[in-house]
C-alpha cells in the first residue's frame, strides 16, 4: 500500500506521457483496420467505396458540431480564437470551402449524388451511434478529455498520404478535385495537433489527469475503428446491410456503377 501511495504522488512524466500518446495511435489508429488495408490497396468494389464515401459523411459533418459543442464551454476567449479555425476548416465559408464541400467533391467523384450523401440517408446504425458518441463526449467531459479525444490527428497525416497515394493508384475517378479534401488535411491537421498537444501536455499535470486524457485518445481510437467495423461487416464480409443502411443503389448518379 504504501509503495501505491509513493507512485501517486510523484511528478509525471511529460515525455514519458507524450510517448505513450503516441504509442496508442501506433497500436490503435484505425490505418490497421482491413477496410483501410482494402481501400489503399485497390481492392474496394465501387460499392464498397461509396458505402464509405457515404457513411464517413456522417463523421465528417459532425466534427463542426462537436468543436461548437467545445466552443460553447470555454470561458477563455484566446482557446475560443485558437479552436475556432478547426470549424472554418470543415465549414468553410457562406458560399465556398471547407472540409464539407470538398467531402461532397468525392461523393460526386465517384459517382454519388452529392444532395444524396449530405441528406445523411443510408447511414449504417453502428456509424451513426459512433459519431453521436464522439460529440456526446466531447460536449460532457472534462476540457482536458475533450482536447485529448482529438489528438488522433496526431497520426492522420499519414493515413491521408497513404490513402491520397493508393487512390490515385487504384481508381479512376481519382484526381486533384476528388482528393482535394485529404490534401487539404495534410496542412491544417499538424496545426490544429500542435496546439492541441500542448494543451494536453500542459494541462495533464497529475498522474490521475494523464490517466484520463489517454484513455479519451483511446476512445477516440475506438470510435474510427467502430466506423470501419460497421463498413466491413456490411459490404464486405459476411455483407450484412442492416435497416437503414445504404442498399448500394440510392443516389448513384446515373449509369456509373462500377468505375474503379
Amino acid at each position: 500500500m504504501t509503495a501505491w501511495r509513493s507512485t501517486l504522488t510523484e511528478a509525471p512524466d511529460r515525455q514519458a506521457f507524450e510517448a505513450r500518446l503516441m504509442a496508442i495511435g501506433a497500436d490503435r489508429y484505425h490505418d490497421k483496420h482491413p477496410f483501410h488495408k482494402m481501400l489503399h490497396g485497390g481492392q474496394c468494389t465501387m460499392t464498397q467505396v461509396r458505402a464509405w464515401v457515404i457513411n464517413r459523411y456522417c463523421y465528417q459533418s459532425h466534427i463542426p458540431m462537436k468543436d461548437a459543442a467545445f466552443m460553447s464551454r470555454l470561458t477563455d476567449a484566446d482557446m475560443r480564437r485558437a479552436w475556432r479555425s478547426r470549424i472554418e476548416d470543415h465549414d468553410g465559408g457562406l458560399t465556398e470551402g471547407g472540409g464539407i464541400r470538398r467531402w461532397l467533391k468525392l461523393a460526386e467523384a465517384v459517382g454519388l449524388d452529392p444532395d444524396y450523401v449530405a441528406s445523411g440517408r443510408g447511414i449504417l446504425p453502428a456509424t451513426r451511434f459512433a459519431v453521436e458518441a464522439y460529440v456526446h463526449f466531447v460536449r460532457e467531459k472534462p476540457l482536458l478529455e475533450a482536447v485529448a479525444s482529438s489528438l488522433t490527428e496526431l497520426f492522420a497525416p499519414k493515413i491521408h498520404a497513404d490513402r491520397i497515394a493508393g487512390l490515385l493508384q487504384h481508381y479512376a475517378f481519382a484526381d486533384d478535385q476528388a482528393l482535394s479534401y485529404f490534401r487539404q488535411r495534410l496542412n491544417e491537421a499538424p496545426v490544429d495537433v500542435a496546439f492541441g498537444l500542448a494543451y494536453v501536455l500542459e494541462n495533464a499535470n497529475t498522474l490521475e489527469k494523464q490517466e484520463a486524457a489517454a484513455a479519451a485518445l483511446t476512445f477516440k481510437t475506438e470510435v474510427l475503428w467502430a466506423q470501419l467495423d460497421a463498413l466491413h461487416f456490411a459490404y464486405v464480409t459476411p455483407g450484412l446491410i442492416p435497416p437503414g443502411g445504404w442498399d448500394g443503389r440510392e443516389g448513384v448518379i446515373g449509369e456509373r456503377e462500377e468505375i474503379a
